[in-house]
């Protein structure tokens, strides 16, 4: 009788083991296909191998250390008095970890000086990079717009918290000598550029948003007016972009966007009187791009990026510059 539970008792025990093994193998084997199936996506390039290709390993691993900017620029001649105005929100600095596998990205970032309550503005960037069409995406809302109004009237002071600032800037481009030239090898280092190329660019761009005093302004001076400036334009344009690899190790890249607004929509309401904008003479968006990658092997890499947006608006008085900045430094680790 013994005999015969032990026999029941290792079949038993045989069963479950292989059954085991199994769902192990199972799993494996769903992994590998997994695997497989993220590399031939990986690896399925719309590049030129020639000048662009696929860096090898599975897994990259950056730090990055971002920093963004907001500047504004009027002067001009309004009811025959001239001011000029000198304005710049708070710069915005985070640190960020990423990680791609075969492709699959994500990221975390901290912004220390929000953890510690001294940055209360809001941000949000996207970059959007592939073969054929690119996008950069911002938005802010700031209450840390801050600078310096002279003219006819004396010199003000703007401080912090006395104007709220909220703008919404993309620009998007279509690379035409997309099989050649690569945006990603220099902006998120998924390809590596290995000769030198460039290409013609056509691309859109929209810039629109608001300022508006507060009740800040207006408790530290009583006779300053409700002011609210809301600013909207569409441009269209093409421009031109470049990657120089040297050595097979540096690469750098420029390229410049210029858009003529076609549509404009701009307004300013003082104490709750309403005035439409003056039709523009000179209205441009200019959108330019700049990068620096080092390839120290093929394993590790490092670099510096800028993403720049400015647009000038002038009709027959007043000219408006707004100039926002993205600045990154990296590095990174591929296995």
């Amino acid at each position: 009788m013994t005999s015969h539970r032990n026999i029941i008792l290792a079949a038993l025990l045989l069963i479950f083991t292989v059954e085991a093994a199994a769902q192990s193998l199972s799993r494996v084997e769903r992994k590998a296909r997994l695997d497989s199936a993220l590399a031939a996506r990986y690896y399925r390039t719309p590049y030129d191998t020639n000048y662009v290709v696929r860096p090898e390993g599975k897994l990259t691993l950056k730090v990055r250390f971002n920093q963004t900017g907001n500047t504004f620029h009027a002067k001009g001649t309004v009811n025959d008095i001239y001011s000029e105005a000198d304005l710049e929100t708070s710069h915005k600095t985070t640190v960020s970890i990423g990680a791609s596998y075969r492709g699959l990205s994500a990221a975390v970032a901290i912004n220390p000086a929000k953890m510690s309550g001294a940055y209360k503005d809001y941000e949000f960037n996207l970059n959007y990079y592939s073969s054929r069409l690119s996008l950069d995406l911002s938005y802010q809302r700031s209450e840390s717009l801050a600078g310096d109004i002279t003219g006819d009237r004396g010199d003000q002071c703007l401080e912090s918290g006395e104007a709220t600032l909220k703008v919404l800037n993309i620009a998007g481009y279509y690379t035409f000598n997309h099989r050649r030239f690569s945006y990603p090898a220099a902006f998120t280092q998924s390809y590596i550029q290995r000769r030198s190329a460039g290409s013609w660019l056509a691309g859109i761009s929209y810039q629109g948003g608001s300022i508006k005093t507060t009740d800040e302004l207006k408790m530290r001076n009583p006779n300053a007016p409700d002011i609210r400036i809301y600013i909207g334009h569409l441009g269209i344009g093409g421009g031109y972009g470049y990657n120089l690899v040297l050595g097979q190790k540096w690469l750098f890249h420029l390229s410049l966007l210029p858009t003529f607004v076609v549509y404009n929509r701009n307004n300013m309401t003082v104490n709750d009187e309403r005035k439409e904008a003056q039709h523009m003479r000179f209205n441009m968006i200019f959108n330019e791009r700049a990068a620096i990658v080092y390839n120290f092997s093929p394993r590790y890499f490092a670099g510096v990026t800028a993403v720049v947006n400015n647009s000038v608006f002038k009709d027959d008085n007043v000219t408006v510059n707004q100039n926002k900045w993205r600045a990154r430094a990296f590095f990174g680790l591929r296995l």
